[in-house]
């Protein structure tokens, strides 16, 4: 009798508009505003008991107690890892998102394609929220689970050594929002560990509650590149997978690809070269270095063929992780 009550407070509370895009259901029952509030009335720092600052929050296994990898792990806030630390700092882009040692490249190489749709960002990071105004320690970010939206709350203690993040982090120092947004989702999954290994599909859906599609090369269309296209000139997110045949695990091979590993796709393009048309695609490793070395690589040779007012339309960097 309890799961139908259960049942059919959801289907009362989603008839009332709950879980809707512009009303996320308070996962847990935690309701920023007001848990914010109360922080700043008693001049406190939000301290989150449903997903505390404590081995349970790592995991078990790889991030077990025993794992090397938590030894000296150390839960900091901001303020305690980088002076004057900012939420997002002159915006929020996919130099943002470097991973860190958590396994977790299929949702970094997401939230890097997320951040080239600002509506859907915006949706998922709220922009209301800072270090500075009404700062009390508390975090909030949306996600799509299972037909509705949902709004998870988090404190900003973030796993650290030697006072630095120990998973993802920004290029720029002193901003958070990544890191921030990594640990709810962990705390939606269950724990830190719970992100190590997963498909971009579906991370890309909770950040949109779209529909997605899968397509292989070994039985690609043969208009994959103009859906590409299209699908990045709509704002849809974007991702490609490597595979290898030696098994698991990540291998970097000759041409700096990473098998077993997920990348943003952020450009499909057409340019003339040698009289003929290329297609050529940008892809971003979520690591922010080791870029593909190959042709239409940031140094290669084919890019001394094209006029130099249309290579700077290209945005050829040094190794950031993206390149064409």
């Amino acid at each position: 009798m309890a799961s139908v009550a259960a049942q059919l407070a959801k289907d009362w509370a989603t008839a009332s508009g709950i879980g809707a895009n512009k009303n996320p259901r308070k996962y847990l029952n935690q309701d920023f505003e007001g848990l914010r509030a109360q922080c700043l009335a008693s001049r406190t720092l939000f301290e989150d008991p449903t997903f505390p600052a404590a081995q349970l929050s790592l995991g078990i296994k790889d991030l077990g107690p025993n794992s090397n990898k938590v030894q000296e792990l150390v839960w900091i806030k901001p303020s305690g890892i980088k002076p004057n630390p900012q939420f997002i700092n002159e915006g929020a882009s996919r130099a943002d998102v470097r991973q860190g040692s958590l396994g977790d490249c299929w949702f970094l190489c997401s939230i890097a394609s997320l951040t080239l749709n600002e509506d859907c960002l915006c949706h998922v990071v709220p922009m209301d929220q800072s270090f500075d105004t009404n700062y009390a320690g508390i975090f909030h970010f949306k996600f799509w689970q299972y037909g509705e939206w949902l709004d998870v709350v988090v404190d900003d203690r973030l796993p650290t050594k030697n006072k630095k993040l120990m998973f993802v982090k920004s290029t720029t120092a002193n901003e958070f929002w990544s890191a921030l947004l990594e640990k709810a989702y962990a705390k939606l999954n269950g724990s830190y560990e719970a992100l190590i290994g997963g498909l971009p599909l579906e991370a890309l859906e909770d950040f949109t509650g779209g529909i997605g599609e899968l397509y292989y090369f070994d039985n690609a269309p043969q208009n994959l590149f103009q859906i590409i296209q299209r699908a990045l000139r709509q704002r849809s997110l974007l991702t490609c997978s490597t595979k290898s045949d030696s098994g698991t695990g990540e291998i970097v091979v000759s041409t700096n690809v990473v098998k077993n590993h997920t990348y943003s796709l952020t450009g499909a393009e057409e340019i003339r070269y040698r009289g003929n048309t290329v297609q050529i695609v940008r892809a971003r490793n979520p690591w922010g270095y080791k870029e593909w070395n190959g042709a239409w690589s940031d140094s290669a040779p084919e890019w001394d063929e094209v006029d130099p007012s249309v290579k700077a339309d290209f945005k050829i960097e040094c190794d950031d992780g993206e390149t064409w």
